[in-house]
């Protein structure tokens, strides 16, 4: 089992706060796939606009935290230095099954239905204590360098 901290996350994907959507790296199985987590503690900048008295995550930050985690997929663990520079192309079939409220702990997992060097083609579902709360599939095409 692969796991990747915060650091090793920052490491390896561009994303920064406040838009870095994942925490942990739980599991990796390169290709095959990958769980990611997203702690949600309540003191993200967006809940003061959405919605105030009645805080939800925003299912555009879901499907970020769903991307990011997908991206883990082509992890290479025996390489030391790698970047993960992929583009979301396509949301595809996207549901947002349950609301994600503060302090929750976001369960982001990934697996491909295509893979290739420079696209993938991967199935996602987000959930909270065991519940699914989104799902649905990810187009994505590597950053030209």
């Amino acid at each position: 089992m692969i796991t990747l901290n915060i650091d090793q996350i920052k490491q390896t994907i561009l994303q920064r706060d406040p838009m870095l959507m994942v925490d942990e790296i739980k599991d990796i199985d390169p290709g095959k796939r990958v769980i990611g987590i997203k702690h949600i503690t309540g003191s993200e900048p967006f809940f003061k606009g959405h919605f105030p008295g009645e805080p939800i995550m925003p299912g555009t930050l879901i499907i970020e935290a769903m991307a990011q985690v997908s991206t883990f997929l082509f992890y290479q663990p025996n390489k030391e230095s790698q970047k993960l520079n992929f583009y979301l192309g396509v949301a595809k079939d996207i549901r947002f099954l349950k609301p994600v409220t503060p302090k929750a702990e976001l369960k982001i997992t990934a697996e491909p239905l295509r893979l290739a060097e420079d696209s993938a083609h991967v199935k996602v579902k987000a959930s909270v204590n065991g519940n699914i709360v989104s799902k649905g599939e990810l187009i994505f095409v590597r950053r030209k360098a």
